[in-house]
């Protein structure tokens, strides 16, 4: 893994760190206030949706490069190739689950 990556993802990882100890924070201060909890339900919602999206985008890049290599070799690997790169896509499933069950 190159060292920018891994910073990178490291500095995606603080940024959220950040954001959950403010919005902790500010739900400690207004702990009563119905609609704030469903403006931070909201926000939660979106977040683990967008962080399902992006798992899987960085998932489906190096499967599908993968899968056409395979492909190429052998035509007849195409629903073993296209089994592998829709696997990724149920991660956003999850992320949708988590909007609806809200």
């Amino acid at each position: 893994m190159k060292k920018t990556t891994m910073m990178r993802g490291m500095s995606i990882l603080m940024v959220l760190l950040a954001l959950v100890l403010v919005a902790s924070g500010v739900q400690a201060q207004a702990a009563d206030n119905t609609e704030t909890v469903s403006a931070y339900t909201k926000i939660g919602a979106g977040l683990a949706l967008a962080g399902c999206g992006l798992g899987t985008g960085l998932a489906q890049g190096p499967i599908g490069a993968a899968a056409v290599g395979m492909i190429a070799e052998d035509g007849s690997k195409f629903g073993v190739g296209l089994l592998f790169t829709v696997l990724p896509e149920t991660i956003v499933l999850f992320g949708f689950l988590s909007i609806y069950l809200m």
